[in-house]
């Protein structure tokens, strides 16, 4: 998850995610409205669903709104950050190409892993 700290954007649901909540997977009692960092409401990631970043085909937007179930909620789990899930699969390539880009000695260098 990427919890950085929420901005005023809210998040958005698809359809296959409709009502889901994004930390538990619960489909009870949604009851907090979710929202998301700004970075994760910029450009070409506005609009996406926040657990899986699938758009709407018609509009490029959510279906619906995320929220929070009752128990999260209660435990404050709406707290803890902007809770759109981050892609492993965008960063391992990220991560390709930045160690491409350095030389794998000077990558592992700046990392400061020797």
């Amino acid at each position: 998850m990427c919890r950085r700290q929420p901005g005023i954007a809210i998040g958005r649901l698809c359809e296959k995610c409709d009502g889901k909540c994004p930390v538990c997977d619960s489909y009870v009692r949604p009851e907090t409205l979710v929202r998301i960092c700004d970075e994760c409401n910029f450009g070409t990631y506005g609009g996406r669903c926040i657990i899986c970043g699938a758009p709407d085909p018609t509009l490029l937007s959510g279906i619906s709104d995320a929220y929070y179930c009752a128990e999260c909620t209660r435990l404050e789990k709406d707290r803890d950050g902007c809770p759109k899930i981050v892609n492993l699969g965008a960063s391992r390539t990220d991560l390709f190409y930045e160690r491409r880009r350095l030389g794998a000695s000077s990558f592992l260098a700046r990392l400061n892993i020797f």
